[in-house]
């Protein structure tokens, strides 16, 4: 009699729910990744991140007259560089109608007829988003350094799987911080492409103005902008954090490193304070959107 009221007893493995929150935000997430598979973003941003990651390491000594896979550093340096012009934009492709889009459409309305939290929606856009990136670096990124691990030399192989791992998780969390800034001006404004309009001028200040004016600020005030100023206003910047954590990770890159400003912020800064900035940066802009989303009126 005992042992069949101990079969009868539910596993405490088989009695487990997942709280509430997590399923709500575990459907939007579900929702959000399937919507990108139908749209063919997902295939078409691993598309291109692997062709061009293929380009760099196989054919980028084409310029030289000769066809032999790059070095280690060469590569990750051209990786890094065409990196942080492509994630941040594919980013915004995707997350910028995010909220307005489904405002004009009227889904976000009915969305909110379900016992569903706002934050519950943001975070699980966030996490659809994120399986989403992850996966095109995975499939982009990861089948070339697959390529040049089976080819390359042995002593290289240790050098080049950590740095993929560094570009990888470095992409992912480059490629969230400007889907959450998508997020800030999908919800700030009513037409879509005034929120492209505006996200692409941010992606046009951020990878390529701000360095530029940082690089004349630095030579025309060289003795009144102190250093640690300088480093922080790198580093405020996701978009040369990313860079600064790669060059840091493949310190071999020697040249690059010397001739970029990612040099400067890396004195004094370790790879896990980075990436500890980089998280602040994700629950810094996920706390905005969620106050932004909790003050409107849909």
């Amino acid at each position: 009699m005992s042992q069949i009221r101990h079969l009868e007893q539910p596993s405490s493995l088989a009695s487990y729910r997942p709280p509430m929150a997590l399923t709500l935000i575990q459907a939007v997430a579900v929702k959000e990744f399937k919507d990108n598979l139908r749209n063919r973003w997902l295939w078409l941003m691993a598309g291109m991140l692997l062709i061009l990651s293929l380009c760099v390491s196989f054919m980028g000594s084409a310029v030289s007259g000769s066809l032999v896979v790059s070095e280690s550093a060469q590569i990750f340096s051209g990786l890094v560089t065409l990196a942080v012009f492509i994630l941040p934009l594919g980013a915004i492709l995707l997350s910028y109608d995010s909220f307005v889009g489904e405002r004009e459409s009227g889904t976000l309305l009915l969305l909110l007829t379900y016992p569903l939290a706002r934050w519950h929606l943001v975070c699980g856009k966030l996490l659809g988003h994120a399986y989403v990136i992850a996966t095109a670096c995975l499939l982009g990124f990861g089948l070339t350094a697959l390529l040049l691990v089976a080819l390359g030399e042995a002593h290289a192989r240790l050098t080049l799987v950590t740095g993929f791992i560094h570009l990888i998780g470095s992409g992912i969390l480059l490629s969230l911080v400007f889907v959450l800034l998508g997020y800030c001006v999908s919800l700030c404004v009513r037409e879509k492409a005034k929120a492209l309009g505006v996200l692409l001028l941010l992606w046009f200040v951020l990878v390529l103005v701000y360095d530029l004016v940082l690089l004349t600020a630095l030579v025309s005030m060289a003795e009144v902008l102190s250093r640690h100023l300088f480093n922080l206003l790198i580093l405020i910047n996701p978009t040369d954090l990313f860079r600064a954590l790669n060059l840091l990770a493949n310190p071999a890159d020697s040249l690059s490193a010397k001739s970029s400003l990612a040099l400067i912020a890396q004195s004094g800064m370790g790879i896990p304070l980075m990436y500890g900035l980089f998280v602040g940066w994700l629950a810094v802009l996920s706390l905005i959107c969620c106050f932004i989303f909790n003050r409107q009126e849909v």
